[in-house]
């Protein structure tokens, strides 16, 4: 599975793309400077997407490498 399909599939099943977790994840103050901050840990940030989204763990892997600015072009 691409990357863009994963974000697609998690679109598909929250209704929320990149932009939308990036705001969700500054608003709990995990974000600097449009990135994850680095003490923020991965797992973290799964727990929250697993419980609050219900997420697998490869989608929300997705999610946090959005977070730390890997794919920046994705679609938002």
């Amino acid at each position: 599975m691409s990357f863009q399909a994963y974000i697609d599939n998690i679109r598909l099943k929250t209704g929320k793309g990149p932009s939308e977790f990036r705001r969700l994840a500054a608003d709990k103050g995990w974000m600097e400077d449009g990135k994850l901050r680095a003490e923020v840990k991965a797992s973290l940030v799964v727990a929250w997407l697993k419980t609050d989204f219900s997420l697998g763990h490869g989608h929300a892997m997705a999610i946090v490498a959005v977070l730390k600015g890997a794919h920046p072009a994705e679609k938002t």
